[in-house]
């Protein structure tokens, strides 16, 4: 078969892109939905209220994630650790495929794939073996169908929408940025025709109609009612609305602060935002209603959580390699021409994959390396061999771990479902682990006779000095404690 010189430039791209991908699992709130996933499939029941902890037994819990997390557990029996960093990656991979194609014809694959991977660098820190990369892919698919019917109003796109929602409110609260997106289509389409009523002539490839307009709304309404077929009914609408105005989340958690561009994993970042303003002010090439709207919110989302960069990073794309490539011309020709250059291609391709494929076997080999680092490996093996006895304290960001290795024989003070805890006891935990006054008392409140923290954390410094705390184990990482 021959390829021609963009159709090598794609594979290379789309091969790059997969290997950044290529990640160890790492996300401490991993562990419970693996946990959850499991749950699901032995007892054949979707939890409403948590099993997990002893702080808040029984108490409500929406499961959104809960289609993700059988999947994960799925393909974690299936295939292990592996078989999930692949699938994951190819997940991420899609979704800035799907931005990709989104790009206007003449910029790529050059100028298009600039601004991809500079997109995709971008928000590379936020990756990982997550419900949210899924909620990633859908919104990617989302915002290429709505790109494809504003293009020709055809209805043909917008009849997937309702059917992807259905499956999107089961697999991750994100399905709300479904909603959003088709809000922003509509405002974007009504505004482009009041310019286009005051404008004698317009370049734009399709003015949306009345029609248009209604087709959305009535699509909006048809995704909002295919939302409320699930587990959790009407609750899921109100979720997302609790999760935003959480005092606790925005101040604790560290994924909904603002991004630090002093990060050298922020830069790339800064570079999108630079590019989308210099580009925009060089470049006459006007921009959709539409486009404007997205980079303008999730812009705005992006710089207020890193969470949101994701998905400004699938807004930006396609406007910017619009910029770009109407700025910088490349004519290269389709034809390779020279027997050694179209020998040279096989060759190149198959060092690719070859690089990708030891990437992989790599970082599955790092996955033992990566649990160890990030969490308490050594001392969750103490803590089942030894089994102390009473209520566990442990520190937030360990608590899903401890959820997948330690469950049902310990069950957690805390861990990352911050929605089942509420502010207030999030707040009281980070009074214990910070030693502030009165935390013996909140202890002694929930009968703690058993603390595992980092060896660094405040309360550990504290419970060395208290003669009713003896250190049981303790390495460079974790300490624990009994009474």
């Amino acid at each position: 078969m021959k390829l021609t010189i963009r159709q090598v430039f794609f594979v290379v791209l789309i091969l790059s892109l997969f290997l950044l991908t290529l990640r160890p699992i790492a996300d401490p709130d991993f562990w419970w939905h693996l946990r959850t996933g499991q749950f699901i499939m032995q007892t054949h029941t979707i939890p409403h209220s948590d099993p997990f902890s002893y702080t808040k037994a029984d108490a409500p819990w929406i499961a959104h994630e809960w289609l993700s997390e059988l999947l994960l557990y799925v393909l974690f029996r299936v295939g292990s650790y592996g078989l999930l960093i692949f699938i994951f990656s190819l997940i991420i991979t899609g979704a800035f495929l799907f931005t990709y194609l989104r790009s206007p014809d003449y910029t790529r694959p050059y100028m298009a794939g600039f601004a991809l991977l500079l997109g995709a660098i971008s928000s590379a820190p936020t990756w990982g073996a997550r419900p949210q990369m899924i909620s990633l892919l859908l919104a990617s698919l989302f915002l290429f169908l709505l790109d494809r019917y504003s293009r020709g109003g055809k209805l043909e796109f917008l009849i997937p929408l309702p059917l992807i929602m259905l499956l999107w409110v089961n697999l991750h609260a994100g399905y709300f940025l479904g909603l959003g997106l088709i809000g922003i289509f509509i405002a974007g389409g009504l505004i482009e025709m009041l310019l286009a009523g005051f404008s004698k002539g317009t370049h734009v490839e399709h003015v949306p109609t009345l029609k248009d307009i209604i087709s959305l709304c009535v699509t909006l309404c048809l995704c909002i009612l295919f939302s409320l077929a699930n587990p959790n009914g009407m609750n899921i609408i109100i979720y997302p609305f609790q999760t935003l105005t959480s005092p606790s989340m925005q101040q604790f958690i560290q994924e909904w602060f603002s991004p630090d561009f002093h990060q050298l994993m922020w830069q790339p970042l800064a570079w999108l935002i630079l590019a989308l303003i210099v580009a925009g002010m060089i470049s006459k090439k006007s921009i959709s209603p539409a486009n404007i709207l997205l980079v303008t919110v999730f812009g705005y989302a992006a710089l207020i959580s890193m969470r949101n960069i994701p998905f400004f990073a699938l807004a930006a794309i396609p406007v910017l390699s619009e910029q770009v490539g109407s700025l910088i011309k490349i004519r290269a020709s389709d034809h390779v021409s020279g027997r050694l250059f179209r020998l040279a291609i096989p060759v190149l391709l198959g060092c690719i994959l070859l690089i990708t494929s030891l990437r992989f076997i790599q970082v599955v080999r790092q996955q033992p390396e990566t649990e160890a680092e990030n969490f308490p490996k050594t001392a969750v093996d103490w803590l089942l061999a030894h089994a102390p006895t009473g209520n566990l304290f442990n520190s937030y960001t360990w608590g899903g771990y401890l959820i997948w290795r330690t469950y049902p024989e310990y069950r957690v003070y805390i861990d990352g479902r911050a929605d089942v805890y509420g502010d207030a006891f999030i707040f009281d935990y980070l009074n214990i682990y910070n030693a502030d006054p009165g935390w013996e008392g909140k202890l002694n409140k929930q009968a703690v006779r058993t603390i595992l923290v980092g060896s660094d954390a405040p309360l550990a410094n504290i419970l060395r000095q208290s003669p009713a705390w003896q250190i049981a184990f303790e390495d460079k990482r974790s300490a624990i404690f009994v009474r």
